[in-house]
């Protein structure tokens, strides 16, 4: 501690002066060392496989779901491919939206028809808003459709979830209609091993 004279024989510490600039010193030492690239990591390295991905629930479900077909390009419109039907949603929303209910007693009632099937419902965003945010938005479009499948006597056992927030867009125009495409569940059908 340094001790600074003062007027009329006191003395004044500057010991607070040095603590505050400490930190500041380490603070802007943290930063930094943390970096702030915003480029992604195109190695593979520390990247997670698409079987533990962002959102996935742990479950060992049979491997399915869009993202082999996103990867190939072979994507289209409405999620393409499959038995059961997409399900949309309204910006920043995930409630059952009710001219919806007639596609999910649908996708019930298929699932009913084809005990050995599995499904995973997959939760997509449009491309506004963090990666974080429409993860966990996409989660819980996969979850309240998951649940409203249950309740129309669909076992838990059965459905999987995962959300892929705004990562597999059907469409990339930056249009409401665009928009409205890629919110959506899609359900993702595989056979029980």
């Amino acid at each position: 501690m340094i001790r600074i004279p003062r007027g009329r024989g006191g003395w004044v510490s500057n010991m607070g002066q040095g603590v505050r600039t400490a930190a500041l010193v380490l603070a802007i030492i943290a930063f930094v060392g943390t970096g702030c690239s915003s480029k992604k990591n195109t190695s593979g390295e520390g990247q997670l496989s698409s079987a533990t991905g962002p959102g996935m629930n742990g479950q060992n479900m049979p491997p399915s779901g869009s993202l082999p077909q996103y990867q190939k390009g072979e994507l289209g419109a409405n999620g393409s491919g499959g038995p059961l039907t997409d399900i949309h949603f309204g910006y920043n929303d995930y409630a059952i939206q009710p001219q919806d209910n007639a596609i999910l007693r649908a996708n019930a009632d298929w699932l009913t028809q084809n005990p050995a099937t599995h499904v995973q419902v997959e939760g997509h965003c449009d491309d506004r808003g963090s990666e974080e945010y429409n993860i966990a938005l996409g989660a819980k479009r996969a979850q309240a459709a998951k649940d409203y499948l249950t309740t129309l006597g669909i076992s838990s056992d059965r459905i999987s979830t995962i959300s892929y927030g705004k990562e597999l867009p059907l469409c990339t125009d930056e249009t409401e209609d665009c928009w409205a495409q890629n919110r959506r569940d899609h359900f993702a059908v595989s056979q029980a091993q």
